[in-house]
């Protein structure tokens, strides 16, 4: 018989986690809890249903919030084996509950978790009790693994392991026959889309029918519009909005490379491994992008794309046009980097990883 794993996250459906709802397929029975960092929802239930006996309130009504004792309900009556807690803040927050009930505990870093300062303020003592109760602690980059130690967690229990991107990409060829770019992202700081825009306009002083296309949502989005509106790049520059998996690879298919210049945001937060990136080197599109976080794990300068430092607009704006004016270039690189994600970085590889420590977690 399958065992119960609860994967607790802050929200249900936000498009840009798609690496965690590919936590979902593990071979188990999932108990899929959102609504916070503490949450207070069920996927396929209404968790504040379960009733409370007299016996039990009595026994633990002092020291528990009320949204603690619900979910404390649920994952008694639902029998459950292990938490995956999604973000290292989820783990934080819900350490009560956990210990409580003394289930196994997966951690799992994203970005900001590890990296943003307020965060790291607000959460940083509590991590040290998180790193003392889990099983394994996830990362998913190299950057992010030395960062995670360096807030006390004991490297016996940390566990390096990228994201992988959807099967469905590598089954994506690009055409490499026009003049069009692709990022695809939420328009927010570390993903610095500003500075993308300011790249692409030197490209467009030497390639005017050169095009960008910018698929995503976020709070820079109107700024952008107003940055590429006072540099002439209206007709350059198309803003999609966000797209489902189907229309990113359509994208990717009539592309000739992905762009995203990432940065660290000035409160400290960045990068994971973007799982655009992934999906991108998977459909066989080169990568230009920074040395940022786990982006250099997974994009090799000059051999399936383009690395600059973070905030070089010109030497961004460079390599997008070395794409355009070296014939074949593009898909030399784009080849290389579709093999290499293949080889290192494939979703089944990535589950299986944490299907393994997940079973190690529950027998030990």
């Amino acid at each position: 018989m399958a065992k119960i794993l609860a994967i607790f996250s802050p929200g249900q459906n936000a498009y840009s986690e798609t690496f965690i709802h590919a936590h979902k397929k593990l071979p188990f029975n999932i108990k899929y809890y959102y609504g916070g960092t503490i949450p207070f929802s069920l996927e396929g239930k209404n968790i504040s249903e379960f009733s409370f006996s007299e016996k039990w309130k009595r026994k633990i009504l002092r020291g528990f919030t009320f949204t603690e004792k619900l979910l404390i309900s649920s994952l008694r009556k639902e029998k459950v084996d292990c938490v995956l807690a999604e973000y290292g803040t989820t783990a934080a927050d819900s350490l009560h509950v956990i210990n409580y009930l003394k289930v196994p505990l997966i951690v799992h870093f994203h970005g900001y978790d590890a990296s943003q300062k307020d965060v790291i303020k607000q959460y940083g003592e509590k991590y040290k009790d998180v790193f003392a109760h889990a099983s394994k602690v996830i990362v998913v980059s190299k950057r992010m693994y030395k960062d995670v130690m360096n807030l006390g967690c004991p490297e016996s229990k940390l566990v390096l392991n990228s994201y992988g991107p959807d099967d469905s990409f590598f089954k994506i060829r690009a055409g490499f026959n026009n003049q069009q770019f692709v990022s695809v992202g939420r328009f927010v700081k570390k993903k610095a889309p500003l500075l993308t825009i300011n790249a692409f306009k030197k490209v467009v002083n030497g390639f005017p029918e050169a095009k960008l296309i910018m698929a995503g949502d976020g709070e820079l989005l109107e700024q952008c519009k107003n940055l590429a509106d006072s540099l002439g790049l209206r007709d350059n520059i198309t803003f999609s909005g966000p797209l489902n998996r189907e229309q990113v690879q359509q994208l990717f298919s009539s592309s000739i490379a992905f762009v995203q210049h990432s940065v660290v945001a000035e409160n400290g937060d960045s990068e994971g491994t973007p799982v655009a990136i992934l999906e991108a080197q998977a459909a066989g599109l080169p990568v230009i992008s920074t040395f940022h976080a786990g982006i250099p794990d997974v994009v090799i300068n000059e051999e399936t794309g383009f690395l600059v430092e973070e905030n070089d607009m010109e030497g961004m704006a460079k390599n997008m046009m070395r794409i355009l004016e070296e014939q074949n270039l593009a898909e030399q690189l784009g080849t290389a980097g579709r093999i290499r994600v293949k080889e290192k970085f494939t979703m089944e590889r990535h589950l299986q990883t944490l299907e393994k420590e997940i079973e190690n977690s529950i027998v030990n």
